[in-house]
C-alpha cells in the first residue's frame, strides 16, 4: 500500500455520524445536505430517461446538450462561458479529485486555505503533493477572515496549485470581488494554477447582483490557470444523485476527457438527463432553496448565539452555523458526548483544520424549522449540566 494513503486520516465527521448509527433519536446535522428530497420534476426526468432505456455509456466530457446546458447556466451568471470548457464529473467530490490529477504531480507545492472540507487536503496528499495550509482567522464575534499578508506570501513560484473554497466549507467566509482580483493577479505573476470550489456559490444571503457570491469566473479570462468546481448537490437538492462539472481554459479540458475515461468513463445518462432538467427549472428550484435555507439561517443563529458561551457570527454563505463552545475544547470528544448524552449530532471542527479545534459546525439545512430549535434545547441543556 502507498504511504500516503496508509497515512491518510479517516473522516472524523464519519466518525462521529458513526457513534449515532442505529440510534433513531438522534438529531442530526451532521453532513452537509438537506434533509429534503429532490424536486419531482427533476426525479421524472431520470425516470423517464430510464423507460427509455437510456442506460449506456455516453461521451466522457458528458452529453452535449447537457454541457450546454451547464455553459448557458453559467453565462448567464458569470458572462460568456463556452461549451468547451465544461466537463460533466459524477458529483463534486470526482470533480475536485480529477481536478488535483490533472494539476499536481508528487511533490508539487500545494497551498489550501483551511479550515475547509477535509476532501480539498487529503486529495492533494494522495497525488503526493507537498501541502501547505493557510489558515483563516477567527474574530472576536465568531466570524472568520482571511491575512492576504499571510496567503501571497505563501504562494511564490514554487507553488503549483492554489485551493480556495469561497462560499466555505465549514466557515461561511466568502471572498470579496476586489481580494479575488488580488489573488488572481498574484498568480499570474507566479504562474500558479487557482482550483476554486465554488460548489456554494448559489447558497448566498448578501446582496447580489446576479444572486450568487463573488466568482473568480467574473473576472478571469478563459485562458487563466483557473479550474472553478460545480455540484448539483446543493442549489438543487441533489446530493445523492452525484453529479457535477468543471470550468476550465479549453486547451485543458480534451485531457480532462481522458482522466474521466480512466477514472469513471462518464456520468450515468438518466443522471445527467435530470441535471439538464434541474438546470431548465433553475428559476423555481434554486430560489425557493436559497430563501428557505436563509431562514434557516435566520432561525438557527440567534437561538444558538443566546446559549451561554456559544460564539458565533452569521455566514454570508454556505449551509453552515460554526461556533465554538466555550470550556469544550476538543471538538471530535464534544461531538461524540453530544451525539451519546443528547442525542445531537454535529460535525467536530477539527475535522476541517487544526485550527478549528474546539469548533463545531451545524448543518441548518432542514426543511423543519422546529427541528432546528429541538436541537438548540438538546445542546442548551447539555452545556448547562
Amino acid at each position: 500500500m502507498r504511504t500516503a494513503l496508509h497515512d491518510l486520516e479517516a473522516s472524523k465527521i464519519r466518525e462521529v455520524a458513526n457513534a449515532g448509527l442505529g440510534r433513531d433519536d438522534v438529531l442530526a446535522f451532521w453532513f452537509g445536505e438537506s434533509d429534503e428530497v429532490t424536486p419531482e420534476v427533476i426525479r421524472e426526468a431520470a425516470i423517464a430517461s430510464l423507460q427509455k432505456g437510456e442506460t449506456f455509456y455516453s461521451h466522457n466530457l458528458g452529453l452535449p446538450e447537457l454541457r450546454d446546458a451547464i455553459a448557458g447556466y453559467m453565462s448567464g451568471l458569470h458572462g460568456k462561458v463556452a461549451a468547451d470548457r465544461i466537463a460533466v464529473t459524477s458529483g463534486g467530490v470526482n470533480a475536485l479529485m480529477l481536478a488535483i490529477q490533472m494539476l499536481v504531480d508528487a511533490g508539487d507545492e500545494v497551498v489550501a486555505v483551511t479550515p475547509v472540507w477535509p476532501n480539498l487536503t487529503a486529495q492533494p496528499a494522495i497525488m503526493g503533493a507537498q501541502l501547505r495550509c493557510v489558515a483563516l482567522q477567527p474574530q472576536a464575534n465568531g466570524a472568520w477572515g482571511l491575512d492576504m499578508a499571510k496567503l501571497l506570501a505563501a504562494v511564490t513560484s514554487s507553488t503549483k496549485l492554489l485551493i480556495l473554497n469561497a462560499p466555505n466549507n465549514p466557515t461561511g467566509w466568502t471572498l470579496s470581488r476586489a481580494e479575488q482580483q488580488t489573488i488572481l493577479d498574484h498568480c499570474r505573476r507566479t504562474g500558479t494554477w487557482i482550483l476554486a470550489d465554488e460548489v456554494y456559490e448559489r447558497l448566498y444571503y448578501a446582496p447580489s447582483a446576479n444572486g450568487c457570491a463573488p466568482s473568480f469566473l467574473d473576472l478571469a479570462t478563459p485562458d487563466d490557470r483557473l479550474v472553478v468546481v460545480h455540484s448539483f448537490s446543493k442549489s438543487f437538492l441533489m446530493t445523492g444523485w452525484r453529479l457535477g462539472w468543471l470550468v476550465m481554459p479549453a486547451s485543458a479540458t480534451p485531457h480532462m476527457g481522458k482522466l474521466i475515461e480512466f477514472n469513471t468513463s462518464c456520468a450515468s445518462v438518466f443522471v445527467q438527463r435530470a441535471g439538464i432538467t434541474a438546470l431548465e427549472h433553475t428559476a423555481e428550484i434554486t430560489p425557493r432553496v436559497v430563501a428557505h435555507l436563509k431562514t434557516c439561517r435566520d432561525t438557527l443563529v440567534p437561538l444558538l448565539q443566546a446559549v451561554p458561551g456559544v460564539q458565533l457570527a452569521p455566514a454570508d454563505g454556505g449551509m453552515y452555523a460554526f461556533f465554538k463552545l466555550a470550556g469544550h475544547n476538543d471538538s471530535l470528544a464534544t461531538a461524540k458526548r453530544l451525539v451519546v448524552e443528547a442525542g445531537l449530532g454535529l460535525a467536530p471542527g477539527n475535522a476541517f483544520a487544526p485550527e478549528a479545534q474546539g469548533w463545531l459546525r451545524w448543518c441548518f439545512a432542514s426543511k423543519d424549522l422546529q427541528r432546528l430549535a429541538q436541537g438548540v434545547e438538546r445542546l442548551k441543556k447539555w452545556a448547562i449540566i
